[in-house]
């Protein structure tokens, strides 16, 4: 491989497989958050319904 073509993959890789690494954390600590419970985990507490504040 070239060298200026491995400097640059390499570059780019530096930038891109941390902002990965940030969605995927930040997708793996919040959906299960919002959810109250992970995805795939039968539902302990039966939701409420949302109701309209007026």
């Amino acid at each position: 491989m070239n060298q200026d073509l491995k400097a640059f993959v390499f570059s780019v890789l530096r930038i891109v497989l941390p902002a990965v690494f940030l969605v995927a954390g930040m997708a793996f600590v919040s959906i299960p958050y919002t959810l109250g419970h992970h995805p795939g985990d039968p539902v302990t507490t039966p939701s409420e319904a949302s109701r309209h504040m007026t």
